[in-house]
């Protein structure tokens, strides 16, 4: 159970940048550009370094699996899903914005405006919790939120510029 959680993480990340590098060169071609690029190579390096951490704790330690944070990391995933859904063609891992493009006011950006860093943000809690990491969680946690800091002002900014 515990390698094929983390080959399924691992899978859907991949197929997350193919989805996300599609729309993001479809966006470009249609006049959108990228704001804060700048931090973006952080935001790679932590999540590689996050799953390289867990998937080390794992190989070190053979970790039973907790079922609750297990539970929550499933739901979250169906949430992830929801936020891609919702943005279609706008999902990316970049801030990409398209000037023309209307803003997205379905799915669960009806409740909130950044979902999908609220889904990070307890995915990076949550994983290593189900692997018994508690100090990874942390550890990952701190770092994910001056990262996401830096990237909901980016994105809030560009957000407001098309208001």
């Amino acid at each position: 159970m515990t390698a094929a959680l983390l080959i399924y993480v691992i899978v859907e990340r991949l197929a997350e940048l193919v989805i996300a590098n599609r729309n993001t060169r479809r966006l470009l071609a249609r006049g959108a550009y990228e704001v804060g690029a700048s931090h973006y190579r952080y935001i790679v390096g932590l999540h590689v370094a996050w799953l390289a951490a867990i998937v080390g704790w794992v190989a070190w330690t053979a970790p039973q699996v907790s079922s609750p944070p297990l539970v929550l990391y499933l739901i979250l995933q169906s949430l992830r899903l929801w936020v891609i859904a919702s943005l279609e063609p706008y999902w990316t891992t970049r801030i990409i914005t398209l000037p023309e493009a209307p803003l997205v006011k379905s799915g669960p950006y009806r409740f909130l405006r950044h979902p999908n860093y609220v889904v990070v943000v307890l995915e990076i809690a949550t994983l290593p919790l189900v692997f018994g990491a508690w100090h990874l969680a942390v550890i990952f946690s701190l770092l994910n939120a001056a990262v996401i800091w830096v990237r909901v002002r980016a994105e809030s900014a560009a957000l407001r510029a098309r208001s």
